[in-house]
């Protein structure tokens, strides 16, 4: 049996517009023992992507392609993008998805390093990391920061976690909202290990 034999991995990999005909050896390897865990994954990953009570689908699918990016894996990035487009992400909303993650990917990076030393010159010297595209997000700033909440999720950052999860309250999301992205940030990056 190969994967593109198999009923759910057609299903979960046409839920996020992944090649059908191509290569995913982790997903052979379920689908030739016809894991149950199959079906679990793509039900995760149908629920966080079309059925979020907080996240609209554009939304879910902006948050899926951060992780993504932040995965470095461009066929998903690819599809995810396309499907965003679909659900009305500008080309702009897209480029602002990207430098996002990038941007987040530097700050958890360093302000990890910070975190783990802890030595007063480096908790007191400035970062010079220009953030510019933080001060006015074309997304808006509540989203802006719940997409930067979950890269910070998914790379690690404790510090950053701290002090987007305390900014996205503050701009008006509800903890539900919050627990919503990061669910789907975490389901995304569980497809991103078997792709």
């Amino acid at each position: 049996m190969t994967t593109t034999q198999n009923e759910t991995v057609l299903s979960l990999l046409n839920l996020v517009g992944m090649n059908v005909e191509a290569d995913y050896p982790a997903l052979e390897a379920l689908a030739k023992a016809d894991h149950r865990y199959l079906r679990d994954l793509k039900i995760n990953v149908g629920n966080v992507l079309n059925s979020s009570q907080t996240l609209t689908k554009k939304e879910a699918l902006l948050l899926a392609l951060s992780v993504a990016v932040n995965e470095k894996l461009q066929p998903l990035v690819d599809s995810l993008t396309n499907a965003a487009q679909q659900e009305g992400a500008t080309d702009a909303e897209v480029a602002e998805t990207i430098a996002c993650t990038s941007l987040l990917s530097t700050n958890n990076v360093f302000y990890r390093f910070r975190h783990f030393v802890s030595k007063e010159y480096y908790q007191q010297t400035q970062p010079g990391i220009r953030m510019s595209i933080m001060m006015n997000p074309i997304l808006g700033k509540e989203f802006f920061e719940l997409m930067s909440l979950v890269v910070s999720a998914v790379n690690g950052c404790e510090l950053c976690v701290r002090s987007h999860e305390e900014s996205v309250l503050k701009h008006g999301a509800s903890e539900a909202r919050i627990f919503d992205a990061i669910r789907l940030g975490s389901v995304i990056k569980g497809l991103i290990t078997l792709l």
